[in-house]
């Protein structure tokens, strides 16, 4: 295998590449994002990387400017000569695959499993051997593609597959790469600028050439810059002494080589200029189009040969611009009148059966003024385009459609449409503008109502969610007459939001919110879905009380198992398990989550997935199993950071980090929750969790007086869910500390609500604080009818800090036996699920009783990374390979290079040894 050409200045930047194609001839993965202004060597680059792969296959695409609103266009094309293998994906991704290419009619799919499909099919063409896929102007690719390979690259670990995308700076707008390996090209030193120039055909310039040292100053080490000045003096088109075209004025380069390579363009004949400029608007991949226009235009094949003599273009074996820049100098240089004839003359050659999105985008750009018609076939293909999940073609198409709208309430749609786009895509910053465009036209109170909601939506997107309810019930208020369905949805989205922020909330009270939902004109007759269900039984919950809200909370939790879930997302994630809790429903939360794990992983809807996996880790907490807790916060902390590229960090854990008496690790969770999710972006549930963290750690060592102290700051916000599960808190630290006022009326709350819900953990619980609140004579028959409730439930933890109380008030009255054998239970329990604190507490009780028991030390942790402990707990499971890679958005490849590092580290040779090491964990799963 021949050695890549050396490249001048660029060792560092060399090196990494070979790394990462060693690594991929290893038959591991990685990515590598390459950046820098136009010509400063990224292509080169990225032909030095084509070079150093010579022995692996390679696919190879370039972004292309006039095709970036056309959704999936560059994936398509990176994936063309590998799609006779897309029967070998499973089902939903070959669907989601083929359904964002247009080959098969199939519901648009979620845009993280169109990654995953794109994932699993380069993962297949690795079996042929290893492969690098090289990406160059990245910067143009569609915004749908772009995110498909973001999402494989964050992906990528043991699969062969090796990614270098080329990104240009300067170009409007964020790039969804964030979180990929990358480098930042800058120019060559002085030093290497002029080995540069010494290499190249000047025999004009001397080392002390004044012109010589102008150009290196001034091109800022730029290799483009450098080259092609030093080639003008070669070839005579600018004498020595003459002023520096390139560099004189006193722009940045990418403009200067512009108009450096149109003046190259502009001494070329005519008919050759003509077919340059029909090159740099034609399609890069379809040649039948390009000749079909060019001859429209009267130009022949022949008018090639100038361009390529004056190395503006190459043949291989299509015509292609030597550099990106020289198709921009040429398309910007053209007069408009130009312009549009070459883009009207494209789209009569696009057959619209098979190119209508490009056919109707080389439409738009011929018209002058307004046109209805063309409007709406940009309409039509919008519509397309989202059957296809490409979401931000979809926006591109309408705004292309409201600016040729004659019609103001069309245009003002077309505008709200689009917007609503950018938004599905979380693209706030570009809705904002369209939707001031669009409420500056007169509208029906139906769009006008849609207007508000997606400006809702934009403050939820920005960091101001505390905004959204108010707006979102104003909107609702003024569409229900019209539009219930419509109300009803912004009503949900209101409650959502404003069951987050809670005291935070701008505009109105949650309270205010509850009263006003329940108090607008629903129709009676409409049939129920499952958010009517849930906003019903919310707000009542809110506004009447909880007496009035448990057979409503019942029905709930009813409908979230068995109804249509309709399109999960976020609202329904965040809502979904709150009236199971609130009802002290063990069995009810973990089938509500369970439903919408399941179909979240069935629709790729990544982020109700991470929500509802979270949500599942509380639910292992209160069964004793926290290693099962941690990987599921291990799954949606890697859903947050390498697939949606969100990281959360540590405030999610705060719950799970209190009972592992893990103070440091709580207390920094605790601040962020408080502090930055609570005090500056508004999520009051946040604090209210941490809060109630804070008051279990505290309760673990002993200290009540601070354990009452974080109780207080949640106990009079009652927040659904939490706030019944935090009462047995305040009654015991409050009558710990001597505050029987408070422990009382604590105690009255759950006698009412424990009484009203019924269930074993809730009567179990009652039974314990009216053990701690009662005469001696009362005391222990309410113990023994806690452990009774408790013990018929999987509430573990619950059950062992019950054992605990009922010790120490055994011991408190001097019957140390009896102490010892509830105590001993505790502590056995605590030590089992590591619970540090409570397990310490337990232990120095039991010594107080007269039993000496080892002091607590925490299990030496499997020496395993987040991801191969989630890998070793499916695999425990039974789970297949291919069943752990759908479910954890990896390859096969992948899997099997977890595993084997698991059975390496944990010394291990068979699969039915992970059942044993990892226990629950494992049977959870």
């Amino acid at each position: 295998m021949p050695e890549p050409s050396a490249l001048l200045g660029r060792d560092e930047e060399c090196q990494a590449i070979d790394d990462l194609v060693a690594r991929v001839r290893e038959g591991l993965s990685g990515a590598l994002v390459i950046s820098g202004e136009a010509g400063i060597g990224k292509t080169r680059l990225l032909t030095y990387a084509a070079e150093a792969a010579g022995d692996l296959q390679t696919a190879r695409v370039t972004g292309v400017k006039t095709e970036s609103q056309l959704g999936y266009a560059a994936l398509h094309r990176l994936l063309l000569p590998f799609l006779d293998r897309l029967d070998r994906l499973p089902d939903p991704q070959r669907e989601a695959l083929g359904a964002a290419f247009g080959m098969v009619a199939a519901p648009p799919a979620d845009r993280f499993r169109t990654g995953l499909a794109t994932l699993t099919l380069l993962a297949d063409v690795v079996g042929d051997g290893p492969l690098m896929c090289l990406v160059d102007d990245a910067q143009w690719l569609d915004r749908e593609s772009l995110e498909a390979l973001a999402f494989v690259g964050r992906r990528l670990h043991a699969d062969g597959i090796g990614l270098v995308m080329c990104v240009r700076d300067g170009e409007p707008g964020a790039l969804p790469i964030d979180g990929l390996p990358a480098i930042r090209l800058t120019g060559l030193s002085d030093a290497d600028a002029g080995r540069l120039l010494a290499a190249l055909p000047v025999a004009s310039l001397g080392p002390a050439s004044p012109t010589l040292s102008r150009i290196v100053a001034e091109a800022g080490g730029n290799p483009l810059a450098l080259s092609e000045f030093t080639a003008d003096l070669a070839g005579g088109t600018v004498p020595a002494a003459a002023p520096v075209p390139l560099l004189s004025a006193p722009r940045s380069l990418g403009p200067r080589l512009e108009a450096h390579f149109q003046r190259q363009v502009d001494s070329l004949p005519e008919e050759t200029k003509s077919l340059l400029l029909l090159l740099s608007v034609a399609p890069a991949d379809d040649p039948v189009v390009v000749w079909r226009a060019a001859g429209e235009l009267g130009l022949s094949a022949q008018a090639l040969d100038a361009a390529v003599a004056g190395g503006i273009l190459t043949v291989d074996p299509h015509p292609v611009f030597r550099h990106p820049l020289i198709r921009s100098a040429v398309h910007s240089a053209a007069a408009p009148a130009e312009l549009r004839r070459v883009h009207q003359v494209l789209a009569e050659a696009i057959d619209p059966l098979t190119g209508p999105e490009r056919r109707a985008w080389h439409l738009a750009a011929a018209v002058v003024g307004l046109d209805e018609e063309v409007a709406a076939e940009l309409e039509r293909v919008a519509e397309r385009a989202q059957g296809r999940g490409g979401y931000a073609a979809q926006a591109a198409f309408l705004l292309a459609a409201a600016e040729l709208s004659p019609d103001p309430q069309a245009r003002a749609e077309r505008y709200s449409a689009a917007a609503q786009a950018h938004l599905y895509i979380g693209e706030s910053a570009a809705a904002q503008p369209m939707l001031d465009h669009a409420e500056s036209y007169p509208g029906t109170s139906t769009s006008r109502a849609t207007i508000r909601r997606l400006r809702a939506m934009v403050e939820w997107l920005e960091g101001r969610i505390a905004m959204a309810p108010a707006i979102l019930m104003a909107a609702a208020q003024d569409v229900i007459a019209h539009d219930e369905p419509l109300a009803r949805d912004m009503v949900f989205e209101a409650l959502s939001a404003a069951m987050m922020t809670r005291e935070h909330t701008v505009g109105m009270t949650l309270d205010e919110l509850a009263r006003q939902a329940l108090a607008m004109p629903w129709d009676p007759s409409r049939p129920q879905t499952v958010s009517d269900v849930v906003i019903d039984a919310y707000c009542t919950r809110i506004a009447d009380g909880y007496a009035a809200a448990v057979p409503k909370l019942r029905a709930a939790v009813e409908a979230l198992c068995t109804g249509d879930l309709g399109d999960i997302g976020m609202p329904i994630a965040l809502l979904g398990f709150v009236g199971a809790e609130d009802l002290w429903d063990e069995e009810g939360y973990r089938a509500v989550l369970g439903r919408f794990i399941e179909v979240s992983r069935e629709r790729g809807a990544v982020h109700s997935l991470a929500v509802a996996l979270n949500s599942l880790a509380v639910a292992e907490l209160w069964s004793g199993r926290f290693g099962k807790a941690e990987s599921c916060y291990d799954e949606s902390d890697d859903i947050y950071a390498s697939i949606v590229n969100m990281p959360i960090g540590a405030s999610h854990r705060v719950e799970l980090r209190a009972w592992q008496g893990a103070e440091t690790q709580l207390r920094v969770g605790a601040d962020s929750a408080i502090q930055v999710w609570g005090e500056q972006l508004g999520y009051a549930v946040l604090t209210c969790h941490a809060h109630y963290s804070l008051a279990v750690f505290e309760l673990s060592a002993g200290r009540f007086r601070e354990a009452l102290a974080w109780a207080r700051l949640e106990y009079d916000n009652d927040v659904p869910g939490q706030g019944n599960r935090l009462l047995p808190e305040v009654i015991e630290a409050a009558s710990r500390v001597g505050d029987r006022e408070l422990a009382s009326a604590a105690l009255s709350r759950l006698a009412e609500r424990a009484s009203l819900s019924g269930t074993a953990w809730a009567l179990g619980v009652l039974a314990r604080c009216r053990a701690l609140m009662s005469a001696d004579d009362k005391a222990e028959s309410l113990y023994e009818a806690a452990l009774r409730h408790l013990s018929s439930t999987t509430v573990a933890t619950d059950l062992a800090r019950t054992y605990l109380l009922y010790g120490e008030w055994l011991r408190r009255r001097d019957r140390l036996a009896d102490a010892r054998t509830q105590l001993r239970k505790a502590h056995d329990m605590f030590t089992d699920m590591g619970a540090v604190g409570f397990a310490e507490r337990a232990r120095t009780e039991l010594q107080s009783a007269g039993e000496h028991t080892r002091k607590h030390t925490a299990p030496a942790a499997h020496p395993l990374t987040p991801q191969e402990k989630q890998v070793a707990s499916l695999a425990a499971t039974g789970s297949t390979n291919t069943e752990i890679a759908t479910r954890l958005f990896i390859t096969t490849s992948t899997v099997e290079y977890h595993l084997n590092k698991v059975f390496r580290k944990l010394d291990i040779t068979s699969r039915r040894q992970l059942a044993d090491i990892f226990g629950d964990a494992a049977q959870a799963a």
